[in-house]
């Protein structure tokens, strides 16, 4: 539980949600058991529905980890599509790799290990969608990277934006990632090449359409 939305009524909505296939369910159940950073499966339905809704076709995810949300992506996008996972760790990568062939979408992923920023950078040409779950304290240069690279009309969306609640109170001594996201959260509301909404949704999820 996220500690942002009424515990009852995470638990009624989490309850509602339809039962995911045999590769994210083995996903999810990894991410608990050792304690790996994925979406979960409300804001892998958010990602699929916003990609679908603007026929999202090329897509850059910024910090992969093994590839729940990237599956999630995928799929919206459809054949032909290239999402590009991008993630640190060379052994979230290989594991992301074996999921991706095993839920049939291997084809229209391409896997980057190294820093997502600079990997974004050298990676050439618009995106529909750019995903953003790296390492907090990156938000606000992620910001700066990520609106350029965007095309009229898509979507910037990140993850952890209300930061269990942390975003609403002075951060602790010695804490980069709570005054991180809070500039971060100031810029997408104050640009106007950004139109931006956070959904109060598990950990916040900010959705931003460039204008």
């Amino acid at each position: 539980m996220s500690g942002i939305t009424d515990p009852e009524v995470e638990k009624y909505f989490y309850g509602l949600l339809p039962a995911r296939d045999a590769v994210l369910a083995e996903m999810e159940a990894q991410a608990a058991q050792r304690s790996i950073p994925i979406v979960g499966p409300a804001v892998g339905r958010v990602l699929y529905q916003y990609a679908q809704l603007i026929g999202a076709n090329r897509i850059f995810e910024m910090g992969s980890a093994i590839g729940y949300s990237t599956i999630w992506l995928a799929r919206a996008a459809g054949p032909g599509a290239t999402v590009f996972y991008s993630d640190g760790h060379p052994k979230n990568a290989e594991e992301a790799r074996g999921y991706f062939d095993r839920a049939g979408v291997a084809d229209r992923i391409k896997v980057l290990v190294g820093d997502s920023l600079e990997l974004i950078q050298r990676t050439e040409g618009e995106f529909d969608l750019i995903f953003n779950d790296v390492d907090k304290h990156q938000y606000p240069e992620v910001l700066q990277l990520a609106v350029p690279r965007l095309r009229p009309g898509g979507l910037f969306i990140t993850d952890n934006a209300l930061w269990s609640g942390r975003v609403a109170r002075p951060a602790a001594p010695g804490d980069p990632n709570t005054p991180a996201i809070q500039e971060f959260n100031r810029q997408l509301y104050s640009t106007r090449k950004l139109w931006t909404t956070i959904l109060p949704l598990r950990d916040g999820l900010a959705v931003s359409l460039k204008l």
